[in-house]
Order: C-alpha cells, then structure tokens, then sequence
C-alpha cells in the first residue's frame, strides 16, 4: 500500500464530499457530477492501493489520512469549526494513530 495512493485516495473523496455537501444545499447537476467524479477517484485509488497492501492497513490508513486531510479542507476551505475542545485533541489522536500505523509498517 502507497500513502501517495491512500493520500490521493482522501483528497478525492474530499472533492466528492464538497460536491455532494452541493447537492444538499442546492442540488445542481454541476455538484452531482463532482461528488460522483470525486467518488470514481475514490475508487481507482482504491483498487490501486490495494493491489499491493492488504484490507486492514490499507482501511486504517485511508480513514486517519481522510479524517486529517477532510478536517483541515473543512476548517481552512469551508470554514467549518468543531464545537469544543476535546473534539480536536481526537484529531491530535488520529495523527498520532497514523504514526504508530506507519512506525508498524518498518521492518526491524
């Protein structure tokens, strides 16, 4: 598994997020299409990633990279805030999370 591939694999369903987030405000065909393109990249590096590494490590490392990556897009793009503070220090958490997951991955 490639965190270049998990990472794109995040940034896409970041695209597909926004679209969709469109479609639940306005419901434009435009924003269809994006959440639906967003989401066919999602797909692709899906398979991509998982030609080479397996369901588990390939799962956790998507949903931590997406959670911190989403996060931040949603906080600095969207404006988006969480409601208090605790809620950010599981963001610190899931950081840690993917250093722990990428310290497994080193053969010793």
């Amino acid at each position: 598994m490639s965190f270049v591939d998990v990472g794109l694999m995040s940034m896409a369903e970041i695209i597909g997020d926004f679209g969709f987030k469109g479609v639940a405000r306005i419901g434009d065909l435009q924003s269809w299409m994006t959440g639906l393109g967003g989401y066919a990249g999602v797909i692709y590096f899906l398979i991509r990633s998982l030609r080479v590494g397996n369901v588990l490590y390939t799962n956790a490392a998507w949903d931590g990279i997406s959670a911190v990556l989403e996060s931040l897009a949603a906080y600095f793009i969207m404006g988006e805030r969480l409601t208090n503070k605790w809620q950010y220090l599981g963001l610190v958490f899931i950081i840690m999370g993917l250093f722990a997951l990428k310290m497994g991955a080193i053969p010793y």
